[in-house]
């Protein structure tokens, strides 16, 4: 029974039982759905090595591999799945809980694949589950998100699916390993990570669907599919240079958009793109402590930002809204909720002894060590851009700020036990960096907390706060207006129906009068042979158009005879 469990990937379980879950009573299901992820995370004991290999038609499948790539990834995957179920507690609808669980299956079993086309299975998986965590919403807005959300993702398997393809055809094999990027199968493959891994001007999807799902569903996707990306551009494309170039503007493109936001969750969406640029950066640069560095910052992230949006969950689900224009005064009534807050914010700011200064540092190390002195200045600022939008805006506008004057409850025990649950691995990640360290892909000796990066980050720190209470006092700051910001969503949100929807409503017109024109014609034909039918030179008369078919028949047995006599 050990080896089953143990032999089968990581997350299958999640998936198989995602569905039978929801019969089960709400009283019980989040017992079952803790049991299942927790028989899931036993799986990941067996070691590093192949563990289920098999043929299909000759194509060699590797449904599981573990390695120390792998291990990070699934760690924490498990981890953000366990928190969500706790976090979605007070909730009775199974449809976010076990869409979620399958979901998190999904991108678990993913990152076990060996092969390409294991991969794309799991990544279309992975769209097809968490596109209910959007439904859910049950407006008409999170009903055309959702349509969008899904057409893109499975858009990104169908590359991922042409990109092996050529592949296999160039060298035969189906394994997913280190690609380079001289052929068109990697570029497809490389395009398809992409679009999941939210590159600039693929990036729309993001801030699009994110913030129109449910207060569970929001938090559940904000942990997988982008980390599912990282994950597959760090296995497959290690020390490739373009992804300098592309996550030195991820870190910088969204800063402008998030300032100006008033929608906290998509505040935090555009954070989320930004952070993603820095584990970009250092899978481009592809040195050991670089990928040390873009994991560690994944692994971090999840929890951080996941806390950032459980928390921002708990305003929504308490006050109706959240919008910063409608915001504040909120530490008088959620003072736990705004203390969970302010640790993430912290964390994602990378304040020492929090877990996003363990991270960045180690990306910031393998800039310097490398002599990528212009990154490195980039990267530089977008820190300081964090620290403004979700560092300091968010906890700001949310729970300072003016009085809103709601009159709300702290938020369900559930909610601030899975915030205390982040929280606490936030404070454990920055205190002891060492043991975190210690699941990384590669084996290192370092040390966040010499003087210089102390000192280095203090700094950054300290004149960004000055600048941010410069800019409010003296009324310089954006104001928050009731308004959603657009960034390359634009395109598909705007200009496609502008100019696709006049087009195809021309279309549909030529064709409906060219089909009017073809019908009347076809039906004259079918007329004249009906009369020339009715009224045959011998034989019986039989009305309607089944003279035709006696007729057909007729010539079938002439021919066959023909050819039967030579």
């Amino acid at each position: 029974m050990a080896n089953l469990f143990t032999n089968i990937p990581p997350g299958l379980i999640m998936v198989l039982l995602a569905m039978p879950i929801a019969f089960v009573p709400h009283h019980y299901r989040q017992f079952c759905l803790l049991s299942v992820i927790a028989i899931s995370a036993f799986s990941m004991t067996v070691g590093s090595g192949v563990h289920w290999e098999i043929e299909v038609f000759g194509f060699n499948l590797i449904l599981n591999r573990a390695d120390h790539l792998t291990l990070p990834f699934s760690i924490v995957f498990h981890i953000a799945a366990a928190i969500n179920v706790i976090y979605g507690w007070h909730e009775p609808k199974s449809l976010e809980h076990c869409s979620g669980l399958a979901y998190a299956g999904a991108a678990i079993a993913a990152v076990h694949a060996g092969d390409l086309f294991s991969l794309f299975i799991w990544w279309e998986l992975t769209a097809v589950t968490s596109v209910f965590l959007i439904l859910a919403s049950g407006s008409i807005q999170s009903k055309h998100s959702a349509m969008r959300y899904l057409i893109i993702q499975v858009l990104s398997g169908m590359f991922l699916l042409s990109g092996a393809a050529l592949l296999f055809q160039d060298n035969g094999s189906l394994a997913f390993e280190r690609m380079s990027l001289d052929s068109a199968g990697a570029w497809l493959v490389f395009i398809a990570f992409g679009i999941k891994a939210a590159f600039p001007l693929l990036n729309g999807w993001l801030q699009d669907s994110y913030p129109e799902s449910t207060v569970i569903g929001t938090v559940v996707l904000s942990a997988f599919t982008t980390k599912l990306a990282i994950y597959a551009l760090a296995r497959g494309f290690p020390g490739t240079d373009i992804l300098i170039v592309i996550g030195c503007i991820m870190t910088m493109f969204p800063v402008f958009f998030a300032v100006i936001e008033n929608d906290m969750r998509r505040v935090l969406s555009f954070s989320l793109n930004n952070q993603l640029g820095f584990m970009v950066v250092a899978i481009g640069v592809g040195t050991e402590l670089a990928i040390n560095g873009a994991v560690a910052h994944a692994f971090a992230h999840i929890i951080y930002k996941g806390l950032l949006f459980m928390s921002m969950g708990a305003v929504l689900y308490r006050v109706g809204t959240i919008k910063a224009s409608e915001l504040g005064g909120l530490y008088k009534m959620m003072p736990f909720t705004c203390i969970f807050c302010i640790i993430g914010a912290m964390s994602i700011s990378a304040f020492p002894l929090f877990s996003g200064f363990a991270a960045k540092s180690l990306i910031m190390s393998s800039l310097g060590y490398e002599g990528l002195t212009f990154a490195y200045l980039i990267l530089l600022a977008a820190s300081a851009g964090v620290l403004h939008h979700s560092g300091i805006k968010i906890p700001y506008f949310a729970f300072f700020g003016h009085d809103g004057r709601h009159q709300v409850k702290e938020a369900p025990l559930g909610m601030l036990v899975a915030m205390g649950m982040a929280g606490a691995l936030c404070i454990l990640i920055g205190v002891l960096p060492s043991l975190f360290y210690s699941i990384l892909p590669y084996n290192i000796d370092y040390n966040p907390y010499d003087a210089g990066h102390v000192l280095a980050q203090s700094q950054l720190l300290i004149f960004s706060i000055l600048a941010f209470a410069f800019l409010m006092t003296f009324k310089i700051y954006p104001p928050e207006l009731k308004s959603t910001v657009l960034n390359s969503d634009w395109f598909y949100r705007r200009l496609a129906p502008a100019i696709g929807l006049p087009l195809l409503r021309g279309i549909m017109l030529v064709w409906g009068s060219f089909l009017c024109q073809m019908r009347g014609f076809i039906n004259a034909i079918w007329d004249t042979l009906d009369r020339i039918m009715h009224s045959p030179l011998t034989g019986p008369t039989v009305s309607g158009r089944a003279v035709l078919i006696q007729a057909g028949l007729l010539a079938l047995l002439l021919l066959i005879g023909y050819v039967a006599t030579g």
